[in-house]
């Protein structure tokens, strides 16, 4: 298989990292998380936990912020790193194969438990498909999702799947 890279990890932290299908499938059983199914009923495929990524790329001190960036679409989601470290979960396959576009691939970012949209910092909007970079920032970064109702609605519409 080739070893393009599917998830950049930059920013703030000690080790940058560029991601292939085949590292992250390198990750022990301990960090790989099977079936998102039971987090997410409408979702499927299998990921490594953002904790896992972020052990390695060894966030520095300062950092606080995690930014979620899906360049397909221009989306992007910034978040608190304590708030979101341990509830991510990075999606990358579905069986033995790369989790695909209609499934929100090659890399899809998930959160265990989030909390209804424009609610909190990990609402379901913060649940990014099509993930491209995760950036470690000190202080908020890039965030393009809607401030408002109709806007949230809208952006529902347009992305459902």
């Amino acid at each position: 298989m080739d070893q393009v890279t599917l998830l950049k990890v930059y920013g703030a932290v000690e080790q940058p990292l560029d991601l292939t299908f085949e590292e992250l499938g390198r990750w022990p059983a301990t960090a790989q998380i099977a079936d998102v199914s039971r987090f997410h009923p409408k979702r499927a495929g299998d990921g490594v936990t953002l904790d896992a990524i972020l052990a390695q790329a060894r966030p520095k001190p300062e950092a606080d912020f995690v930014t979620l960036h899906a360049d397909r679409d221009n989306f992007h989601v910034s978040v608190p790193l304590a708030a979101v470290r341990a509830e991510g979960i990075v999606v990358y396959k579905l069986g033995d194969a790369r989790l695909g576009p209609e499934h929100g691939g090659p890399v899809r970012f998930l959160i265990r438990d989030p909390a209804a949209c424009h609610s909190q910092e990990l609402d379901d909007c913060a649940n990014v498909k099509y993930l491209s970079r995760i950036e470690v920032t000190v202080g908020r970064g890039r965030d393009t999702r809607p401030a408002d109702e109709a806007a949230h609605a809208a952006l529902h519409a347009s992305q459902s799947g």
